[in-house]
């Protein structure tokens, strides 16, 4: 009789503390329920990783996501901090009840495939950090790093997602020669892509430069995934303009730039933008026109008052864009980079401004479509650093887990996972 009490009360101990078949592991991502806002979208990974479909619950609690239980799932949120519920099958289906609501501004969206994740990056150490490398890092989600001799030996098809760390490709350096030439990253980044350059049949750096931006654009037509932030974002549709003209001067490349580059620009390369300026001061710290600090009135902003604010779109309507605004704040920190944030005015009519500042009428974070892909350009270099200067520390994620910022760039990681649905009509 003991023996069978004391089989009775494990048996009820064991069913209590052991999710119900059924079950869901619930990752809220609102202000409040959540921890660790970043190392969420991980856990997201991980389970994708595993094969467990993972429901986005897009402007559910923040966008939160939702997946059939699973031990490992649940002690990976434990030891990562990332806040979570185990709900009922019942509850599970109440959410999604609730959002189905043709009333209410959410969705469901079903990631079926963890991404696999290149960024572009270059071999040689530079004295400068890269938000996107350090937000995987933090998330615990795995990337290779690549550059131009993989790029050019055909190794984009190997992956989903491309980001293009702090970049130039026009061929001018950064346009670092006026305050850097004598600095010795800056001589080893100048002599690493001339010998590339060579190795690959180029003359020049801005002829290696436009060959990889090439493979980039038919890596996105084929239907990749592009994500820049900084100097690349501009400086990769001004590469594409001037496909046809040299606008390099000769401290980039040992001879003049043509003498009428602006007029050979062809905008009908680009990407996003449009109609902009190229800088032709080999003094001057900037690419062209399209970033929002070389305008006529530039910016005035302090840093007190300087945002950014998410678009509200449909969710039901506007998928692709509702995902990649998907977060705990519509209004976000802005920040600086070498290219902080884009003029409107040179905006094509194609693309999407996804968060802009309207009091300052730029645009930080757009979208748009390619063939069959995606390209995603956000402005400024660390969200959680406003003046990131070269040398800097690498901002400690560890003291920035909710950042907004950030959560724009894991957005982006997860794209890629979502079952595509096309825009409503």
């Amino acid at each position: 009789m003991l023996k069978a009490l004391r089989i009775f009360f494990i048996a009820i101990i064991i069913l209590f503390q052991t999710p119900l078949m059924g079950s869901y592991i619930l990752i809220p991502m609102d202000d409040q329920g959540q921890k660790n806002h970043l190392k969420a979208y991980g856990i997201a990974y991980l389970a994708l990783q595993q094969t467990i479909a993972v429901d986005w619950l897009l402007n559910y609690q923040g966008g939160s996501f939702m997946m059939p239980y699973n031990a490992n799932i649940e002690n990976a949120c434990k030891i990562r901090g990332v806040s979570y519920q185990i709900i009922s099958n019942g509850q599970s289906t109440t959410i999604i009840s609730e959002i189905a609501d043709p009333s209410i501004n959410m969705d469901v969206v079903k990631l079926q495939k963890a991404p696999k994740i290149a960024v572009y990056s270059p071999p040689n150490q530079q004295p400068w950090d890269d938000a996107v490398t350090l937000v995987l890092a933090y998330a615990e989600i795995p990337y290779d790093i690549i550059y131009d001799e993989e790029v050019l030996n055909g190794k984009l098809l190997l992956y989903d997602w491309l980001h293009l760390h702090h970049e130039d490709f026009t061929g001018q350096y950064g346009k670092f020669w006026a305050r850097y030439k004598n600095q010795a990253w800056y001589q080893e980044q100048v002599r690493v892509s001339i010998e590339t350059a060579k190795r690959f049949g180029y003359n020049k750096t801005s002829e290696l430069k436009l060959a990889v931006a090439k493979k980039i654009r038919d890596y996105v037509v084929g239907g990749g995934f592009l994500f820049a932030m900084c100097s690349a974002p501009d400086s990769y549709d001004v590469a594409l303009a001037a496909e046809s003209v040299d606008i390099c001067a000769a401290p980039f490349d040992g001879d003049p730039m043509d003498a009428n580059a602006q007029g050979k620009l062809d905008f009908n390369n680009c990407f996003a933008f449009k109609d902009f300026s190229i800088s032709k001061n080999p003094y001057e710290y900037e690419i062209s026109t399209i970033d929002v600090k070389t305008s006529q009135r530039m910016r005035s902003v302090k840093e007190n008052n300087d945002f950014f604010t998410l678009f509200d779109f449909s969710a039901k309507w506007d998928p692709v864009p509702t995902m990649l605004c998907q977060n705990h704040t519509q209004v976000i920190k802005s920040f600086y980079g070498q290219t902080t944030a884009f003029e409107k005015k040179y905006l094509k009519s194609s693309t999407l401004i996804l968060g802009q500042s309207k009091a300052l009428d730029e645009a930080k974070y757009i979208h748009g479509e390619h063939g069959k892909g995606t390209w995603t350009f956000y402005g400024g270099h660390d969200p959680e650093d406003y003046r990131h200067l070269v040398g800097d520390p690498k901002t400690d994620l560890n003291l920035r887990p909710n950042s907004p910022g950030y959560r724009l760039i894991l957005n982006n990681i997860l794209f890629p996972a979502a079952k595509k649905k096309k825009r409503k009509t």
